[in-house]
């Protein structure tokens, strides 16, 4: 037995739109037996696995178009007005489990396109939420996941820079730092939600407290991407992994104190399963 210390972060796992959708899915499984969720509900395989066993159908806006009389999910990533208004012409019920916070940004992008406002938006090309943030502005809108895509020299004088929720707050004002330079006028919306951006700084203390990290995300989490590199730069013997099946007995040694973290798509159980298996060793 190597005699291993494990902790796992308390302050790790599901942000509180994505823990909402997962309840409100389960209860209406208890209920019912069945319901269609539009896109995986969290990106993370193994929780997507375990509410499929309960009923849970994973559908695309392709089969969306061709149902009617039925009850879909809308996930916390939210959804363009165009979802909504399919939903009424095939009479589909939503249970929108939208986050408040992609809500609010949502309206506020809404409002700078009806002033008509240049609106850029920071964040991940095709991401769910994006895609939601576009259909505002009847795509209308510049996305950028990196500030080399634009031509800063071609900027209009007064831009609306807007962020996706789950972005870097260290990459975001350096961003802002950047288009501030060229003599635009850039009306900032710091549109982050402080729940994930404040996850860098939390692991950042986490991840230097240990001897090993094992980070636990789904590979499709693009939070748990940037969340892994957090640790990765403040502590190199950190491991990503995707279940207890990926942990390698060789990573440790004898009496080290290892420390589990993981994506706001990461459920704690999942983390739990993990740490059973490194005490297994």
């Amino acid at each position: 037995m190597l005699s291993l210390d494990v902790t796992i972060d308390t302050k790790s796992g599901f942000c509180f739109g994505v823990e909402f959708a997962i309840e409100m899915a389960e209860d209406i499984l208890r209920e019912e037996g069945e319901l269609y969720c539009l896109g995986d509900i969290v990106h993370n395989d193994r929780e997507v696995k375990r509410l499929e066993k309960m009923g849970l159908k994973i559908i695309d806006h392709d089969k969306l178009k061709n149902m009617k009389d039925a009850k879909v999910l809308i996930r916390a990533h939210g959804e363009p007005p165009s979802t909504y208004d399919l939903a009424i012409k095939n009479n589909i019920i939503l249970i929108d489990a939208s986050c408040p916070v992609v809500l609010k940004l949502q309206n506020r992008i809404k409002k700078s396109h009806d002033k008509d406002e240049k609106i850029y938006i920071y964040g991940k090309h095709g991401h769910p939420e994006v895609q939601g943030l576009m259909g505002q502005t009847g795509k209308d809108a510049i996305v950028f996941q990196d500030i080399n895509e634009l031509d800063l020299d071609s900027l209009p004088k007064s831009l609306t820079l807007y962020t996706q929720t789950t972005k870097s707050k260290e990459k975001f004002y350096d961003i802002v730092s950047k288009l501030t330079r060229t003599g635009t006028e850039v009306n900032v919306n710091d549109t982050l939600c402080r729940q994930v951006s404040n996850r860098d700084t939390q692991l950042q203390d986490f991840s230097t407290n240990f001897d090993k990290i094992i980070f636990v995300s789904g590979t499709k989490s693009s939070n748990g991407n940037a969340l892994y590199n957090v640790c990765k730069k403040n502590n190199e013997n950190s491991y990503f992994v995707s279940s207890s099946e990926e942990v390698k007995k060789d990573w440790f040694g004898s009496n080290e104190k290892v420390g589990i973290c993981g994506a706001t798509s990461t459920p704690m159980w999942l983390m739990e399963e993990v740490k059973e298996k490194i005490l297994e060793f």
